[in-house]
């Protein structure tokens, strides 16, 4: 039962990761934390696997359209290095609930994020330099902490400040989740040996194959919409979370 349920939840991250391009850590945690009943030390470290997986399988397709700028990718990885490795070691001395309120509130913002109208670059002006480390550093943290690839801020950062076409950020900002989710999920191998491995493994296997068909008929349901059921969804995750942390327990 509990592979059948992991089949199925996978299959609805991976619908969501074709659909809306993004969320699949954002689905994943909270899914391993409530159904499956995993802690959250051991969801945001079986997530980084899932997200992994289902980042490392999207870029493939991107790379053969020409779609991810290597050097871009490699540059936002390499400065959110230390946070990254820093995030993953400061997370197992966190509290679950201080690890579940903060993944909260980044649902909060990258909800929000969701809701703002799509990105525009400006060839003729470009967010400074230290905006651009700032933003790695957060990406890192992001992903070390939490379990979350950082894709809703990697893509900002390489529009308004490499000005990269929306089809190259999306494809680029996917290379960045993935190298992001390995180097935090090497970072939390302290506790490999305590996860079971079969559920976050048949959801990564779930979300790839369904991701790559969802992803086929993503033009056809309105960019628009999709992000902004997608933002309520986040909402509601976020407040779910926060009363079962704090009001339920």
């Amino acid at each position: 039962m509990h592979i059948a349920l992991a089949l199925l939840t996978g299959s609805f991250i991976g619908t969501v990761l074709g659909l809306v391009g993004a969320g699949g850590a954002m689905l994943s945690v909270p899914i391993l934390l409530y159904i499956f009943h995993f802690s959250p030390a051991h969801a945001t470290t079986a997530a980084l696997a899932v997200v992994f997986l289902a980042a490392g399988f999207g870029t493939i397709p991107k790379f053969r359209s020409k779609d991810v700028l290597v050097r871009d990718a490699a540059t936002i990885w390499a400065i959110g290095l230390v946070t990254n490795i820093g995030g993953s070691a400061l997370s197992k001395h966190l509290s679950g609930n201080v690890l579940v309120t903060g993944f909260a509130l980044i649902l909060c913002v990258a909800g929000s994020s969701m809701l703002g109208k799509p990105l525009t670059s400006n060839p003729e002006k470009r967010i400074p330099f230290a905006i651009l480390i700032l933003i790695s550093l957060v990406i890192g943290a992001v992903t070390g902490l939490f379990g979350i690839g950082g894709g809703f801020l990697a893509i900002p950062v390489l529009v308004l400040f490499y000005h990269t076409p929306q089809n190259k950020a999306a494809g680029t900002s996917l290379l960045i989740i993935a190298l992001n989710s390995l180097t935090a999920f090497f970072a939390h191998h302290s506790v490999w040996h305590e996860i079971r491995w079969s559920i976050p493994i048949a959801m990564g296997s779930a979300a790839i194959i369904v991701s790559t068909l969802a992803s086929h008929n993503a033009s056809k349901v309105p960019a628009a919409k999709l992000r902004r059921w997608f933002a309520i969804l986040l909402f509601t995750i976020a407040a779910y979370s926060l009363i079962r942390t704090w009001i339920i327990n």
